[in-house]
């Protein structure tokens, strides 16, 4: 089990000099990686920092842990300028980078009042199309491409990925929805999202990551390395007892991504805790 520093990219983290000093503070502290949200308008008045900012600041600073996206919604970015942003950060942190990937959330305000995409199943084809594209460009031969939703004319990017044979990316999805962690078998991992019987979201167990497991197991056509991510909260002054990390790597999860949200913990017993190392 690897473990990963997962922050909002508003509030505290709308500096992108934070964001690097303190992913210099979590790689002395034994943290194997620093995830960062991609919003743009979270709320009418939040101060927001562009998370490609953040991530390079954060690779100019450190050496060891891996930089990722948790995760960049595709129906809301340009794909041939996201392959772009993707390479050069790839680059810069000397090839580690991780692409996380989604549809996006929450719909308002973040595609409601950009004239975005507001239908799931029109943002899940264009986030399909957005990997093509991707990929394609990434190659670093000429590609072009004809869809429903994007159109590209031939065109050959360089340099190619540091990464061989590219940037891994990480799809995140709700489950039990079977799209999603279809999609995500075609990758290199996944960031499963927990809904329960009424449709809201509930805490990840042991139990529900197997089930994901196992059934992207069933899905993956390759046999290289996969990895499964599970986000929670175990650094905090909350009553609720700690998440078994160990019963999460036995279950198939290979990252834990301990989490701080506004509404869920005292921010500064929390941060105060991340600077000691992870919950190994």
């Amino acid at each position: 089990m690897k473990f990963c520093v997962d922050i909002p990219n508003f509030g505290h983290w709308s500096d992108p000099r934070v964001v690097a000093e303190f992913a210099a503070e979590i790689e002395e502290a034994g943290w194997d990686g620093l995830s960062i949200w991609d919003h743009i308008l979270v709320w009418d008045g939040a101060e927001v920092v562009d998370p490609w900012i953040a991530l390079a600041a954060a690779a100019v600073t450190t050496e060891r842990i891996m930089l990722m996206t948790s995760v960049t919604p595709i129906p809301r970015r340009t794909p041939w300028k996201l392959a772009r942003e993707v390479v050069s950060l790839d680059h810069l942190s000397n090839g580690r980078f991780v692409l996380g990937v989604g549809i996006g959330w929450p719909t308002d305000p973040e595609f409601t009042r950009f004239d975005g995409p507001t239908d799931l199943r029109t943002r899940a084809d264009m986030l399909d199309e957005g990997l093509d594209i991707l990929l394609g460009l990434w190659s670093g031969e000429p590609f072009s491409y004809e869809g429903e939703h994007y159109r590209l004319a031939e065109s050959q990017f360089l340099p190619t990925p540091r990464q061989q044979p590219r940037v891994p990316i990480w799809v995140a999805g709700m489950w039990p929805n079977r799209r999603p962690m279809r999609r995500a078998a075609r990758f290199e991992g996944a960031v499963p999202i927990f809904l329960d019987d009424a449709g809201e979201f509930t805490a990840p167990s042991p139990s529900s990551i197997a089930e994901v497991a196992a059934y992207i197991a069933g899905a993956r056509t390759g046999d290289g390395p996969y990895d499964i991510a599970v986000t929670g909260m175990n650094l905090t002054d909350s009553d609720q007892p700690p998440f078994d990390t160990a019963a999460f790597a036995e279950a198939g999860a290979s990252w834990w991504f301990e989490q701080w949200h506004p509404d869920d913990a005292a921010f500064e017993v929390w941060l105060d805790r991340v600077r000691q190392g992870p919950p190994r």
